[in-house]
């Protein structure tokens, strides 16, 4: 009878019921811990001097207007976004209206997505004096010292598909429709939508236009700076005119921007960015330079940058300002000159400076054909020796097995005694272990923006978008990096 009763026993269960309404009372204080990064960056931000995002705040008290959102609020927000990999300003509206430290930033008011996004590109000049601020707070401390100073780039892509890329015909094609779609934007058979739905496909509209008009500025400008490669016509992206096809770190090609970082040696901390067009790094040692002297008003006393930099050029520039400079000579710059590989190598083949000849392990000459500047510190000279000569010649198949109706040619390089003096520098011990610190100090600075905060695609179109979204990555990092050492030191 027991179990009878036992097997009709109907359990009691607490059901869960979601078709309800319900308040809550909330204590935002208590919505993250007290050692919440949250936390530590809304302190951070509000010991800054933020007068010139307030400036342009446009409603006051006197002239009434819309409260604007305080702008420490709106920096907070993004600084946390992207310590936590996020880009996209609909996400992070989205994260306010749920996640607790969003929640507590904003004090559980609702940010609009267009707010989020405007004020991340629009507040430019204030976002760059607030990088400055933050440098010239971590230089007081003594995190920033300028002795040394790593250099490096990196590509992130741009917001652009490759499938976006098109001819000057083509985009003037698409240009005209834009502006036809922008001119029918009044039309009455549109009125039954709604005021906002009216008011966002007007804005999507001018933009689009906007871009067509720069992609097609874009592509006149490039058919004037230099011809096309094969005869075919240039073409950019309608998405971001201003995107170039990089090489990516896979190998493969896509519309990107070269985002150029200097680091402090002394703790790791980013001193300079800028978002530049051209894919090689050879001219950009010397406005990196230019931009931490004008940031700091300070010279760094040595700068370390990879093969990428390292020009007679730069060389140069470095001597004349009188800095420091460490780089990696590359195979184009190096003392033996230049061959092919499995050949028979240049320092093989004696020099004689009275009659400007090069003699082959044989005894043959190489007479002199012409020479070569390769900038303000070395000149290549060409030689080669008749064909006759070589064709004969016992080590054909080890010196040039491929010439079948010329003589061998070799390169020597002429270096300026700066040059000659650069080499020997690099060629010491103590140069080459400050050369290695390179990689661990700055690339770590790519892989942590990249990894850490997600940015391997900018969330904006445009180099200059592209550069406000770069210096919200690097002026997270500096801040995370702050919020580190100053938790070593407490502890």
């Amino acid at each position: 009878m027991s179990q009878e009763n036992h097997s009709t026993k109907q359990p009691l269960i607490r059901y869960v019921n979601r078709q309800q309404m319900s308040w809550r009372a909330v204590d935002v204080e208590r919505l993250i811990e007290e050692e919440h990064l949250a936390r530590a960056i809304w302190e951070l931000i509000g010991r800054l001097d933020l007068s010139s995002f307030y400036a342009g705040i446009e409603s006051s008290a006197a002239e009434g207007g819309r409260p604007a959102f305080d702008p420490q609020l709106l920096i907070s927000l993004w600084v946390y976004a992207y310590s936590q990999g996020i880009g996209s300003a609909r996400e992070v509206a989205r994260r306010c209206e749920y996640d607790p430290a969003f929640q507590w930033l904003t004090g559980l008011l609702e940010v609009n997505y267009h707010t989020l996004a405007d004020f991340r590109v629009a507040k430019q000049q204030e976002l760059d004096e607030l990088f400055t601020q933050v440098l010239a707070s971590l230089s007081k401390e003594g995190l920033v010292t300028l002795k040394q100073v790593m250099q490096d780039g990196t590509k992130i892509r741009a917001l652009a598909s490759s499938q976006s890329f098109r001819q000057e015909e083509s985009i003037r094609e698409h240009l005209e429709s834009a502006r036809q779609r922008v001119k029918e934007m009044g039309d009455p058979r549109d009125q039954e939508v709604s005021p906002k739905t009216r008011a966002a496909r007007q804005r999507a509209r001018k933009e689009q236009q906007q871009r067509l008009e720069k992609a097609l500025e874009e592509v006149q400008k490039l058919g004037q700076q230099k011809p096309s490669s094969g005869n075919k016509a240039h073409k950019v992206s309608i998405s971001d005119p201003e995107a170039r096809f990089m090489k990516q770190s896979d190998g493969g090609l896509a519309p990107s921007y070269n985002v150029q970082i200097s680091a402090d040696a002394t703790q790791g901390i980013i001193v300079g960015v800028e978002v530049t067009l051209e894919a090689s790094d050879s001219a950009q040692l010397l406005p990196a330079f230019e931009r931490i002297e004008q940031r700091l008003k300070q010279r760094p006393q040595q700068i370390v940058a990879d093969g990428g930099y390292t020009t007679c050029a730069a060389i140069q520039q470095m001597a004349e300002r009188r800095v420091d400079f460490l780089g990696n000579l590359g195979r184009d710059l190096t003392g033996s000159g230049i061959t092919a590989p499995h050949q028979l190598p240049p320092r093989a083949f004696l020099y004689d400076p009275e009659t400007n000849r090069l003699r082959c392990p044989e005894g043959k000459l190489l007479l002199s054909q012409g020479r070569r500047n390769r900038g303000p510190g070395a000149i290549y000279h060409r030689y080669e020796a008749r064909a006759e000569d070589c064709l004969s010649c016992r080590r054909k198949p080890e010196c040039c097995p491929g010439n079948q109706r010329r003589g061998r040619s070799v390169m020597r390089l002429e270096e300026s005694a700066m040059m000659m003096a650069f080499r020997q520098k690099m060629a010491s011990d103590e140069a080459q272990q400050q050369y290695r610190r390179r990689g661990r100090i700055v690339e770590f600075c790519h892989a942590w923006i990249k990894c850490k905060l997600g940015l391997r695609q900018f969330h904006v179109r445009s180099r200059i978008k592209a550069r406000a979204e770069a210096l919200w990555a690097c002026l997270t990092y500096n801040l995370q990096q702050w919020i580190r050492l100053r938790q070593l030191v407490a502890a």
